[in-house]
């Protein structure tokens, strides 16, 4: 079981900050692990129970996930889980709270369910270094969101 979390301080509005990561569509130029993602079905917006396939990449490996999100709050929160084997594996979230004439935002991720011996395996021998970097990779995440938030912002 694991739990990470990571904030910064971005100089724009919660509900701008909000709209960028809300564009799914967009998180492979934030993230240096998921580099595409797509909407499934018929989803097209973040709101509860919409879909999107997260395609990622850590050294020489790649997968991909489904991800259900779970709340769509603008301004406020955008949270998803990934989905695997029919069970909710892992939950992302970002927060936004308004704060200094801008916005604090917080990334959490965490396990939702203890992960099997298969995938266990498979991380250790081929990912062993990818909790411990996951810390780096989420600031990364949150200060290139941040250079790109900034760059048109109106602060509060």
């Amino acid at each position: 079981m694991f739990r990470d979390e990571v904030s910064v301080h971005i100089d724009a509005r919660p509900e701008e900050v909000f709209a960028l990561v809300a564009d799914i569509t967009r998180m492979g130029e934030w993230s240096p692990e998921c580099y595409r993602t797509a909407w499934v079905g018929a989803s097209t917006k973040a709101e509860p129970g919409a879909r999107f396939k997260g395609y990622n990449k850590y050294r020489r490996v790649k997968w991909s996930t489904v991800v259900e999100i779970e709340t769509a709050e603008p301004g406020k929160e955008l949270t998803w889980a990934v989905l695997g084997t029919g069970k909710k594996r892992t939950r992302w979230s970002y927060r936004f709270a308004e704060a200094g004439g801008g916005t604090d935002v917080t990334e959490t991720r965490e396990s939702v369910v203890e992960y099997g011996w298969p995938i266990r395996v498979i991380t250790n021998v081929f990912m062993p270094t990818h909790d411990g970097w996951m810390k780096e990779n989420m600031r990364q995440t949150l200060e290139r969101i941040k250079a790109a938030a900034e760059k048109n912002a109106v602060t509060v």
